[in-house]
C-alpha cells in the first residue's frame, strides 16, 4: 500500500468548471497579497487545457495589471501565434481580455532557433525583472502548474536530464519521440516561488498524482515530485476524476 501525504492544501472540486473558479480564487489571493506587501506582483503561467478556465476567470477580477508582470513556466519551440504555443493559449484566455502594458508580458522565445541562447536570455530577464529574491534567486509570487499523464510538470519530463538541473533557472529541452523541443523553468526557479497553484483535471491524472503524493519515490521517474520541495504555499485544485472519485 502506498503511503500518501499531500504537500500543501488540497481543494477537491466536483468538476473542471468549479476547479477553474477555485484556482482563480487562490491565484487572485496570491496576487493581491503581493500587491499589498510590495506594490507589485510576478506570476508564471503554464500551458495545457487545465488552467484555461482559471485564466478566463482571472481576467474578470479587479486587478491592477499595470503592477503585475506575467512570465511563463514553459513554452514549446513554436512561433507565438502557433496553436500549440503556451503564450498563444494564455493570450487568448487572459491577456486579450485585460489592460496590461506590453512591457509587463515576458514570454519565452520558443521560436528562437538557438534554444540554449533563448534559455540563457530568459534567465537573465528573470534575474533582472523579478525584484523579490530568496536565497539570492528570483522568487515569483505565483506559479501555475499542471501535471501530465506521465507525471511531468512544467516541461520537466520523466527520464530527462533537465529534471536534475540545478545550475540554471531556465533550460532548453530537446525534442523527443514526436514531442517538440521546449524551454522550461527548472526546479530551483519553481521551488523558490512564494505560492503555487497546481491544477489537475481528469481520470488520466489520478495515477501520476498518487505517485507525486507518495511519501517516497524517484523524482526523475515522476518529475512532479519536485513540488514536494517547494518553499512557498502550495495549493492543489483537482476535480473528482483526478482524485479517483469519478
Amino acid at each position: 500500500m502506498i503511503t500518501k501525504v499531500v504537500p500543501g492544501l488540497l481543494i477537491a472540486t466536483p468538476d473542471a468548471a468549479q476547479a477553474g473558479r477555485e484556482a482563480c480564487a487562490r491565484m487572485t489571493r496570491a496576487i493581491r497579497d503581493a500587491l499589498k506587501e510590495r506594490g507589485g506582483a510576478t506570476i508564471a503561467l503554464s500551458g495545457g487545457s487545465s488552467p484555461l478556465d482559471a485564466y478566463r476567470a482571472l481576467a474578470a477580477q479587479s486587478l491592477d495589471w499595470n503592477r503585475i508582470h506575467v512570465y511563463w513556466v514553459d513554452e514549446r519551440a513554436v512561433p507565438p501565434g502557433h496553436d500549440r504555443s503556451n503564450y498563444a493559449a494564455a493570450k487568448k484566455a487572459l491577456l486579450d481580455a485585460i489592460a496590461i502594458p506590453p512591457g509587463n508580458v515576458h514570454r519565452m522565445r520558443g521560436e528562437d532557433p538557438d534554444l540554449e541562447k533563448a534559455a540563457a536570455d530568459y534567465e537573465a530577464e528573470l534575474r533582472d525583472t523579478v525584484k523579490a529574491k530568496v536565497g539570492g534567486l528570483p522568487a515569483l509570487d505565483l506559479v501555475v502548474l499542471g501535471v501530465g499523464d506521465d507525471g511531468h510538470t512544467a516541461s520537466l519530463f520523466p527520464g530527462e536530464d533537465t529534471v536534475n538541473v540545478t545550475d540554471r533557472l531556465v533550460a532548453a529541452v530537446p525534442a523527443k519521440d514526436g514531442r517538440e523541443a521546449r524551454l522550461t523553468l527548472t526546479s530551483p526557479m519553481l521551488e523558490n516561488a512564494k505560492a503555487s497553484t497546481i491544477i489537475v483535471l481528469g481520470k488520466s491524472k489520478h495515477e501520476p498524482l498518487e505517485r507525486i503524493w507518495a511519501t517516497s519515490g524517484d523524482v526523475k521517474a515522476t518529475p512532479g515530485r519536485i513540488i514536494r520541495g517547494f518553499r512557498g504555499a502550495i495549493t492543489w485544485v483537482i476535480d473528482r476524476a483526478a482524485g479517483g472519485m469519478g
